[in-house]
């Protein structure tokens, strides 16, 4: 059974840092791409950052040099390292796990930024 669970998400002052992880079962983890997602009310759900099987990331403009996606293929778990935190940044994270054939969503996380 798929479980793509998010966790790390809460309520941060601007210019804070909060770290998302996303651990991941029931499929093989490495084989695919790996990406965050937000949503925020009234909003599409966009993409936030990308990480390929091998490593390499793409970013969103507007989290370039803020935001840092990673991942730990052993621990089956991916992260999202979030600095300088702005006002616009609140939303639900989702992950997603991508290739050809199936792909999966998460339950997503609540990040929130207010002082």
């Amino acid at each position: 059974q798929v479980q793509i669970v998010e966790s790390g998400g809460g309520l941060v002052q601007p210019g804070g840092s909060l770290r998302l992880s996303c651990v991941a079962s029931g499929f093989t983890f490495s084989t695919y791409a790996m990406s965050w997602y937000r949503q925020a009310p009234g909003k599409e759900r966009e993409l936030v950052a990308t990480i390929t099987r091998g490593g390499s990331t793409n970013y969103a403009d507007s989290v370039k040099g803020r935001f840092t996606i990673s991942r730990d293929n052993a621990k089956n778990t991916m992260y999202l390292q979030m600095n300088s935190l702005k006002p616009e940044d609140p939303a639900v994270y989702y992950c997603y796990a991508d290739r050809v054939g199936p792909s999966f969503w998460g339950q997503g996380t609540q990040v929130t930024v207010s002082s």
